[in-house]
């Protein structure tokens, strides 16, 4: 995969990328998030990793305004959300394939890029390179493969060059050669100044982030770096580190 700068030249705010102030969201007498505040820096991948049902996709979703918190704020390069124009500034991969089957893959590219006011048709080819799909430009979405329409997902989720992108499971069902190039582009984009936020129940992709939360039952329950973490937990495995701090409400970053 080309590690081409489909971010551009991405612009750091000068305070937090993201912030989220006591953010809870119930449904029901399920509480998803709950009472979650953090700051993260511009420029750097954090990893949102826990089991499934923690409240990772719930999480994001409420930073993206996708989802009207119960309580809280969340804001996203100092906007407050949800904001229908920051929207443009971020890119979004859904765990599951937010493409068109009934349309090409350029033709879903062109799409989302005008979705967010792009026009400029180079910034759909570009796209297309970073995933290595510029072939298969003019085929229908439905005959590509697993691995080829998350690639399109990823093409689609950065073709308007956002500063923040959120990421969510992005490397389920892809091979590991793919798994190997699409953290490969992510740490460029990275080191381009695009603040990127992974989420994954994977823990052996947690040591690619520069920084890891914890999520479980709606909480974050744990933050540092890999090293940080397994240090405080006392052990060399970050999955015997997670179930440490899931068993100890009182654990905190």
């Amino acid at each position: 995969m080309s590690v081409a700068t489909a971010a551009g030249a991405a612009t750091a705010a000068p305070g937090p990328a993201i912030r989220a102030a006591g953010l809870a969201k119930t449904f029901g007498s399920i509480r998803a998030v709950d009472d979650i505040s953090f700051e993260l820096a511009p420029g750097r991948i954090y990893g949102l990793l826990g089991p499934n049902g923690s409240g990772k996709t719930t999480l994001i979703r409420l930073l993206l305004g996708l989802t009207k918190a119960t309580s809280g704020r969340a804001e996203v390069l100092g906007v407050t959300m949800p904001s229908r124009s920051n929207l443009a500034r971020i890119g979004y991969m859904t765990q599951a394939d937010g493409v068109y089957p009934a349309l090409t893959a350029g033709e879903n590219v062109r799409f989302f890029a005008a979705t967010y006011g792009v026009r400029d048709q180079a910034a759909a080819r570009d796209a297309l390179e970073v995933v290595e799909l510029v072939d298969r430009g003019g085929s229908l979405t439905a005959t590509l493969s697993g691995g080829q329409r998350r690639r399109l997902s990823l093409a689609c989720a950065i073709v308007h060059r956002p500063p923040v992108l959120f990421l969510d499971e992005p490397t389920v069902g892809v091979d590991p050669l793919l798994r190997v190039a699409f953290w490969s582009y992510f740490r460029s984009l990275a080191q381009s100044g695009v603040t990127i936020v992974v989420s994954s129940h994977v823990m052996d992709e947690a040591d690619r982030c520069d920084e890891l939360l914890f999520v479980r039952a709606g909480k974050v329950i744990a933050r540092g770096t890999g090293q940080e973490i397994r240090a405080r937990a006392g052990t060399d495995e970050l999955e015997q580190a997670f179930l440490k701090f899931s068993g100890d409400a009182e654990v905190r970053a």
